[in-house]
């Protein structure tokens, strides 16, 4: 059999393993803290619950050996030390084995979480996270040649992701068109940051210019991952600082951060050399079971790229989806439509056993979202709070969209110490409210001389009741939570 070309890429694999370990990293971190809140034996989608609708086939798991808090727990522990191992570069210090092996794991654990995490495990960047991991897995240790081929596949999910976020913005919203999303999108983003106070008030051309800056990058930029050192460099760098730019301006979990990853394959060792100044050691060539091992993945992922394709290409593309239940090939996008208006759900409870209009509502407090108004804004990323982004979603539909929002308060009117480690501030610590109703709000940014004046980052107004004051003595309330399997 022919020798594979494997080309200078040793430190584009260093540096790409590391990088992708510690975004496993915070994924598993994440995912320690707030499964078993969200999805757990007592959580809001008890993960029970949800496989005894689904089979196996529909949702692969090693969750269908053991559903338990316990296993849970034991596996986002397994997949932070994993991630550690990678990060560290212990993984691949030691042998092909051994880098097969932690690869392996690591997508094998996060794929399960992924299977069972029904709408908190939804987000484009974890079926990303698969798909860059699962090619991650025939990169090969240290003392091996770094294939060509699978830097080429990066590059090939590389190209999807971001053709697929231009195409998407090009077919939805028609700001995207007119140029002016961005008059809205630094406010009404899912959970912004300090500076996206200051972009959001950045003069009308400056925000024109950054649509026309999105659409080159995502739509012509691409193009370049495919060409020589020098035009694959400098479509990476362009990427990059694209990407470095859309993490100063908001809280996207770290699909900006795994972005910023995915362009290491554009660069080969001799423009990384210049930033690193380590010398690739000399690595054993790629053997013949190796090569067919190679050429055989690389054909099932073209293959499998045939629906993703298909789907890039349709008029009626969609975005953030898997066409196989591995996550091995999929199709992104991202903000194919930009809200004009940022709504809030605000959670208010109260100790009164009788609501009357002298009833006196207490707030809680979310860990990232907005709440009170002269609350900073965080910066959070690449860290992912669910509960916070789920609730921007909800604030656009009626509750029933988002059932598990009843079993939320249904927790919090029992004070549960779960449920409570998901939210930022408890307004009844030392008992339980009586009642919990939700308000929705519409939240504006300040303007400079408000801001000034007050302190106060938003605005907001009372829109409309998003639910009714809600109590565990109503009967209509239990039935719907026992209807669900939330109530025994």
């Amino acid at each position: 059999m022919p020798t594979l070309d494997t080309g200078p890429y040793w430190l584009t694999r260093f540096c790409f393993q590391r990088a992708l370990g510690l975004i496993y990293l915070v994924a598993f971190l994440a995912t320690f803290h707030q499964f078993r809140p969200l999805l757990g034996e007592n959580g809001l989608l008890p993960v029970r619950l949800y496989l005894a609708r689904v089979n196996f086939w529909n949702a692969p798991s090693l969750f269908w050996l053991n559903h338990s808090d316990t296993a849970f727990t034991f596996a986002a522990v397994a997949g932070i030390a994993l991630a550690v191992l990678a990060v560290t570069g212990i993984s691949d210090s030691f042998g092909m084995a051994l880098s097969v092996t932690v690869w392996f794991l690591l997508w094998l654990l996060y794929l399960s979480f992924v299977n069972v995490g029904q709408v908190f495990y939804s987000f484009g960047w974890e079926i990303l996270l698969l798909e860059a991991g699962v090619l991650t897995i025939f990169l090969g240790s240290s003392d091996t040649a770094p294939p060509k081929l699978i830097i080429w596949l990066f590059r090939w999910l590389l190209f999807r992701l971001m053709f697929g976020a231009g195409m998407i913005k090009l077919r939805g919203d028609t700001c995207w068109r007119d140029l002016t999303c961005m008059f809205y999108h630094y406010e009404t983003q899912p959970l912004p940051n300090p500076l996206s106070w200051s972009f959001h008030h950045f003069p009308p051309l400056v925000q024109k210019g950054s649509v026309l800056f999105t659409h080159f990058v995502e739509l012509v930029v691409p193009f370049g991952y495919f060409g020589p050192a020098l035009v694959s460099t400098t479509a990476g760098i362009f990427t990059f600082v694209f990407q470095f730019i859309l993490i100063l301006s908001g809280n996207l979990s770290w699909l900006n951060y795994l972005t910023l990853a995915l362009c290491i394959p554009c660069f080969d060792d001799g423009f990384l050399s210049r930033l690193i100044p380590i010398l690739p050691p000399a690595v054993g060539p790629i053997s013949a079971v190796r090569q067919g091992i190679l050429i055989t993945w690389t054909s099932i992922v073209m293959l499998l790229s045939i629906q993703p394709i298909l789907n890039l290409i349709s008029p009626g593309q969609i975005m953030n989806t898997s066409f196989d239940p591995l996550n091995l090939v999929n199709t992104y996008g991202a903000f194919g439509s930009v809200t004009r208006e940022r709504m809030e759900i605000i959670l208010e409870g109260t100790e009164d056993g009788v609501i009357t209009s002298a009833t006196k509502w207490r707030e809680y407090e979310f860990k990232v979202k907005p709440g009170p108004v002269d609350r900073r804004p965080p910066i959070v990323a690449p860290y992912h709070y669910r509960l916070d982004w789920l609730m921007w979603f909800a604030a656009m539909s009626d509750y029933r969209h988002y059932g598990w929002i009843l079993n939320l308060v249904a927790k919090l009117l029992k004070n549960d110490p779960e449920a409570l480690s998901l939210i930022g501030k408890n307004p009844f610590p030392d008992r339980p409210p009586k009642y919990i109703r939700a308000e929705l709000y519409e939240y504006r940014f300040t303007d400079a001389a408000e801001r000034t004046k007050t302190g106060h980052w938003w605005r907001r107004v009372p829109v409309v009741d998003y639910l009714p004051p809600l109590s565990l003595s109503q009967e209509n309330f239990r039935n719907v939570l026992k209807a669900q399997g939330w109530l025994e």
